[in-house]
């Protein structure tokens, strides 16, 4: 049973709409709380006591400074990432109009009669994303002063706006992702489509669709890769020479680079993970849609079940992966409702599990949803791609059943991935634990010992990611693998969310801290952001877990793309081997695109660092009065020194990553292809968990150490300052450019080099001028 096209489009359109009056609310929510700056300068307090009255009007007067402190760290903070931002976009704009005049001449001037198709359907995409991400780091600029305030009314005010804040950030991204999407499909079936519903139209629709992803995904590369060089060059000179050096409190004041290290979590944490994600959303939904409708071009000629094929091949049948994140939409904003205005959050030990709960309930929630939504938008029986050796298509009974079991399987295999990361990296459990006292002997056991548990920690992960992809591809080939990569996708709203609170926690934390608003606040933002680090450390996992189907999702639509164009039969008479040895040859590249992406992020970055070292030690020695609050830092300086050295070095990566798979494709055609991205998927996926999981423990571990829960054998306990202490301190500085920069940018790496391919399937087949049979 399938419902009609317009039905879905309306219903799709129906929860979009819903998806932005939510994001809008929770906005309203955040933008209300506000601070009484101007009523505590008009309305002094009058009481009958001229003493109480005194002391009454000095708290006022107090209050009312601290909060026009915050005020004034929160512009900081919003001008410097707005100017961040601005100047990335310039040269995303460059690179999207370049890109999208190359997909013109090599794409649209074959496959589309010159009609630019595929080459607006990139550029709507990159455009998106851009809009995506803008639109959640303004979100996040005006909470998080917002939560500093709240943060002096009661943890869960705090609480409650940040959380908030990050629903606003996440139901307004899907939304809009979903949204666009779907109108791009309405609109090219109107042009290509008109009164007909099926056929090799509804194919080549989506294979124009899929610029979509490729341009989302352009943008997530430079929002990752720049924002993690910006804010990990400031996090780790303010803290090498802040904390080490001059043994400042976290987020002080006095350090030069504090205001740039906050600017860093908007565009690096949020901006960055917005566009990654809505990366992943788009380029997993453009991979099913285009493998669904290609399968139509894999029947043998004259097969008898041609004609039955065309009629399950209705557009109708191909809106289920549109309907999936349609239906996350709607579970997420119950999920969301209960977690924002009914859970109370009143002790800090509630506030981790508070957030996990979310996304376990939505998971929960989800569940039975994905089988009504399966059996409404599916047809009864599929034909799948024919096989090209024994060219017998065979026929899926259970579709319906197959369906939502791959959906499934992804969407419980992204909760377990979540928890397992959870588990490797929050100081609640024996793991950062062992590595906060492996710190009593020093910096290099303690990055021994985290290194370790990076490796360790990709063991669960990956083997959650084989059950899933094994299990969807049994059940509906690669097609399954693309559901089961939109299944971990499906609650995206809440993972969005709860990522986006931990960046604002944080920044809630320094502002505090900046501000001075006493011990009792700054305990309780530490609360929050402590339980922000791990859910950013989950939000990490589920990026990297969703990231490796998607990109097997887009490797099974690269290789029907290759097949559908008839100047590809010979290159792929059979499957792939990988005892072919241009396969083989090219399966070595691709495994080591990974380790040359990360050393291209990681050596940018200590360049980045060096400089802003070299920055701060120079105020400090030409102004002494900056460390006790005689002089001012030149913040602007630091921010200006991120901001250049990410632009500039966010270059060579991003040109490895777009270059490598055009440049092999177009020489050695769509076999090398299919050696390469297979490479680049199984070393990067190994490589973005143990980065993102060893960082992410080093940096717990250090707040386990601060929090004053190490204790020495003597029963003397590790306090800031402390040897222990500052040996924590060189391994989180190690982990941050691993766990901000490295780690989540490889996700980009192999689904921007699959999503090219899926795109480029065409062109490599009439080129491959190097080929040899």
């Amino acid at each position: 049973m399938a419902i009609p096209f317009l039905a879905s489009v309306g219903l799709i359109l129906a929860c979009c709409i819903l998806g932005l009056l939510w994001a809008l609310y929770n906005y309203l929510v955040v933008y209300n709380v506000k601070l009484e700056v101007e009523s505590s300068q008009k309305q002094p307090i009058i009481t009958e006591n001229n003493s109480d009255q005194e002391n009454l009007n000095a708290q006022v007067d107090n209050n009312h400074q601290k909060n026009v402190i915050i005020l004034s760290i929160g512009k900081k903070i919003s001008d410097g990432a707005k100017a961040f931002l601005h100047a990335e976009y310039k040269y995303c704009t460059i690179v999207l109009l370049a890109m999208s005049l190359f997909l013109y001449l090599s794409i649209d001037s074959s496959q589309a009669n010159w009609r630019p198709y595929t080459s607006v359907s990139f550029l709507i995409g990159g455009f998106t994303s851009i809009a995506c991400g803008y639109i959640a780091m303004m979100i996040a600029v005006q909470s998080n002063y917002r939560t500093s305030f709240m943060a002096q009314k009661g943890l869960h005010q705090a609480y409650k706006t940040a959380l908030a804040a990050g629903v606003s950030m996440g139901f307004a991204l899907v939304s809009i992702a979903l949204l666009t999407l779907t109108l791009l499909i309405m609109f090219y079936k109107a042009i290509l489509t008109p009164g007909q519903d099926f056929g090799e139209n509804i194919a080549l629709l989506f294979e124009y669709v899929a610029g979509y992803g490729l341009g989302g995904s352009t943008v997530a590369l430079f929002g990752r890769v720049g924002g993690g060089i910006y804010t990990k060059a400031a996090d780790v000179g303010a803290d090498l020479v802040g904390k080490v050096e001059q043994n400042l409190a976290e987020d002080s004041p006095h350090n030069p680079a504090t205001i740039a290290d906050n600017v860093g979590d908007n565009v690096g944490d949020v901006a960055g993970m917005g566009a990654d994600l809505f990366g992943s959303f788009a380029e997993s939904t453009c991979a099913a849609l285009v493998i669904s409708a290609k399968s139509l071009q894999q029947l043998p000629e004259g097969d008898a079940k041609v004609a039955s094929f065309y009629d399950n091949i209705h557009i109708d049948n191909l809106m289920f992966p549109l309907m999936i994140t349609a239906a996350g939409i709607l579970c997420c904003i119950v999920v969301s409702f209960y977690g924002v205005f009914i859970n109370k959050v009143r002790e800090e030990s509630e506030i981790e599990s508070s957030l996990k709960k979310q996304l376990l309930f939505s998971t929960i929630l989800l569940t039975p949803v994905i089988v009504l939504v399966a059996y409404m938008n599916t047809p009864l029986v599929y034909y799948m791609q024919a096989s090209p050796i024994t060219e017998v298509a065979t026929a899926s009974t259970k579709y319906s059943h197959n369906a939502f079991i791959c959906v499934i399987v992804g969407l419980w295999s992204g909760l377990a991935i979540g928890y397992i990361t959870e588990y490797m990296t929050s100081h609640s459990y024996s793991p950062v634990r062992e590595v906060a006292q492996a710190c009593v002997t020093g910096a290099a056991t303690n990055i021994i010992y985290g290194l370790a548990l990076g490796y360790f920690s990709t063991i669960i992960p990956i083997i959650a990611i084989a059950f899933s992809a094994f299990v969807s591809t049994k059940l509906l080939g690669f097609y399954g693998v693309a559901l089961a990569a939109l299944g971990m996708l499906s609650n995206l709203p809440i993972g969005l969310a709860i990522d986006g609170y931990g960046p604002i926690s944080d920044n809630a934390g320094g502002i505090a801290e900046m501000a001075e608003l006493g011990e009792d606040i700054r305990k309780r933002t530490d609360a929050l952001d402590a339980a922000g680090n791990t859910t950013a450390a989950i939000g990490k996992g589920f990026a990297i877990g969703s990231a490796a189907l998607v990109s097997l999702s887009l490797y099974g639509g690269f290789i029907t793309n290759a097949r559908a164009n008839v100047d590809a039969w010979h290159y792929l008479k059979g499957e792939p081997a990988v005892t072919d040895s241009l396969v083989f040859a090219n399966l070595l590249i691709g495994a080591m695109l990974p380790y040359a992406f990360s050393a291209f992020t990681m050596k940018s970055v200590g360049k980045a660092a060096l400089q802003m070292v070299e920055e701060i030690r120079r105020q400090i020695k030409e102004k002494p009065g900056i460390l006790n609050g005689q002089d001012e830092p030149d913040y602007q300086a630091c921010i200006k020194i991120s901001t250049q050295a990410s632009l500039k070095e966010m270059v060579a990566p991003a040109l490895l990553v777009i270059l490598s798979p055009i440049i092999i494709g177009f020489l050695f055609g769509p076999l090398a292809i299919a050696g390469l991205l297979p490479g680049a998927l199984v070393s990067g996926v190994q490589m973005a968990i143990s980065s993102s999981n060893t960082g992410g423990a080093w940096d717990n571990a250090k707040k386990y150490i601060e929090g004053k829960n190490l204790v020495r054998e003597n029963g003397e306990v590790c306090e800031k300052g402390s040897e222990e202490h500052k040996a924590a301190v060189i391994g989180d500085t190690v982990g941050d450019p691993l766990k901000d920069t490295s780690g989540p940018a490889l996700n980009i790496l192999i689904k921007l080099m699959a999503i090219i391919s899926l795109v480029f399937a065409g062109f490599f087949c009439r080129t491959g001028i190097l080929y040899v049979e």
